[in-house]
């Protein structure tokens, strides 16, 4: 079988969706089938048909779909013990669910062929043997799944490889060793897998989960012993600790073996469907998963900066843009000149011009992350901070005050927020009054109606996250706060950063300039004139304030 390609079989949707907090709709899995068919793997495993109405019904709407690159597989179990094919359920429902492919688990262990299936290991073989020759039959290409194989191997070879051999013989097209407890090391699974794939004349292929975090370096090991066949989940979702990130072994096997396994362009799109997928499964994307997350490519030591500005690679294993990420340098109280420098470049200022400008901002950069500023993670205020430096940043507002009133309701009610704001526009004065479901809502509902008139660029920017994080937590209720919030519009995605010693302030902070940072991307002209100040919240800093509640 020298040469023959490899082939990519996802199983989010079956595997996958068993992670804890995962739980995908049918609408979910046909979108998350879309966007795997999109990036151009081979087999995409849509669920066990018999198992539950979800998947019955997933299987019943996904052949409105039509599929640009890949076949659709049900997954379901041999034959209960003391049946007949004819008569078992599961397999009668996997027929029903009219795809190319079905793949059959069964039980290669003798521990649980003994313990769980309570039946004679002959009876076993049978199973095997008579649940995949009925499949074969009916016209099905067959993936046999040999779960716990790799365990069952060393605990009874000839067992383990006779269970292959009875699929085998009864018309499997693929056999897939698979690590079911996770649990096998790298050297061990090279070997095994070489044994295996020397002696059949069957497909091999294997299924890995990553419960010793070997997960994605057994399927390259697995495929340069012979291995046809590799099965994964999106973002190595998983029971447990999970399956192989099926994006981190393409991205392995592609750059660095120089396997073909996604169509021509396809590899570039694996960041963004990594990303899609987990908005789709409503589960936080991993900003240090290998190749694909925000922080793959990031740096943020002044030295590695520094030779990052001269050598592009020089800190990078592999083109970032080839999977369709960028490289990012990040800015905090490890950064340099260079950081800075770099990081301005990447926002599209250009600090050259002032030899100081650099400099002056990496000093207050490091002053203000000594007092909880994390710009690192707050792109947005770390250009703001920039343009202020630089006296480039346009003031579209000034703060005079605020005032933050909570209500209690009793415990049949309602809490409610509500916030005055006094601004300056220009030579004008505004009061606005905002009500919400706590005193940032409140805050933000009172900016915007202050502002809405002036500057119309508001009704695209919206709120979509809101992190604290208390600093110094042996300080009690006095501790430093620090607000992350994400503001986007039709674009994109921004983030800026407060901080304070009371959660109302960070959090008008963090709120004010994302409001500013919105209207520069919106190109909103300001009405106030003239330039901003020099530091985090310079120009947005109360001065008079009524904190009449520090709970948000």
């Amino acid at each position: 079988m020298a040469g023959e390609r490899v082939e990519i079989y996802d199983t989010t949707l079956r595997d996958g969706s068993q992670q804890v907090g995962l739980d995908l709709t049918v609408a979910d899995k046909l979108r998350v089938a879309s966007a795997l068919d999109a990036l151009g793997v081979d087999v995409i495993e849509g669920g066990w048909p018999g198992s539950n109405p979800k998947d019955a019904e997933f299987f019943e709407r996904v052949r409105e779909l039509e599929f640009r690159h890949a076949t659709l597989a049900a997954f379901g179990a041999t034959r209960l013990p003391r049946r007949t094919v004819d008569d078992d359920a599961n397999l009668r429902a996997l027929l029903d669910a009219h795809t190319p492919i079905v793949t059959l688990v069964g039980k290669a262990w003798t521990l649980h062929v003994d313990e769980a299936l309570r039946t004679s290991r002959e009876e076993n073989l049978a199973m095997v043997a008579e649940s995949v020759g009925y499949m074969a039959a009916a016209g099905r290409r067959v993936v046999f799944d040999a779960e716990h194989f790799f365990d069952g191997y060393q605990a009874d070879r000839g067992y383990a490889l006779a269970v292959l051999a009875a699929a085998a013989e009864a018309g499997a097209d693929t056999l897939v060793l698979c690590d079911t407890n996770g649990g096998t090391l790298p050297d061990d699974v090279s070997r095994i897998v070489a044994e295996v794939a020397d002696r059949s004349l069957t497909k091999i292929g294997v299924h890995f989960h990553n419960d010793a975090a070997c997960a994605v370096a057994n399927s390259v090991v697995a495929v340069a012993a012979g291995g046809l066949q590799v099965q994964g989940a999106a973002n190595g979702y998983g029971e447990r600790c999970g399956n192989a990130d099926l994006f981190s072994v393409i991205a392995s096997l592609e750059l660095k073996r120089g396997h073909d396994l996604l169509p021509a362009g396809g590899l570039a799109s694996l960041a963004s469907t990594a990303r899609t997928i987990a908005e789709l499964a409503n589960l936080p994307f991993d900003a240090r998963q290998p190749y694909v997350g925000s922080s793959a490519f990031a740096t943020k030591a002044g030295l590695h900066a520094s030779a990052i500005a001269r050598r592009p690679d020089a800190y990078s294993h592999v083109d970032p843009a080839e999977v369709g990420n960028q490289m990012h340098v990040l800015v905090s109280e490890l950064a340099g000149r260079s950081n800075v420098l770099a990081k301005a470049s990447e926002l599209g200022l250009d600090l050259t011009s002032d030899p100081g400008l650099a400099g002056r901002v990496l000093d207050q950069v490091k002053e203000t992350e000594h007092r909880g500023y994390a710009f690192e993670a707050a792109d947005a205020s770390f250009e703001l901070l920039v343009r202020r430096s630089a006296d480039m940043l346009p003031r579209w507002f000034e703060l005079e005050g605020y005032r933050v009133v909570i209500e209690r309701a009793d415990q049949h009610g309602t809490d409610r927020s509500e916030a005055i704001v006094r601004l300056l526009l220009g030579a004008d004065r505004v009061v606005a009054v905002g009500e919400g479901v706590g005193p940032v809502h409140a805050l933000d509902q009172a900016l915007r109606r202050g502002l809405a008139d002036v500057y119309p660029e508001l009704a695209g920017i919206r709120l979509v996250d809101y992190k604290v994080r208390i600093l110094d937590g042996r300080a009690a209720t006095s501790a430093v706060t620090r607000v992350m919030l994400t503001s986007a519009d039709a674009e994109g995605e921004w983030t800026t950063v407060g901080v304070s010693d009371d959660i109302v302030t960070a959090s008008w902070e963090a709120l004010t300039d994302g409001v500013i940072y919105g209207l520069l991307r919106a190109g909103a002209e300001p009405l106030a004139g003239g330039l901003g100040g020099s530091s985090p919240g310079a120009g947005t800093a109360p001065a008079e304030q009524d904190k009449m509640s520090e709970a948000v």
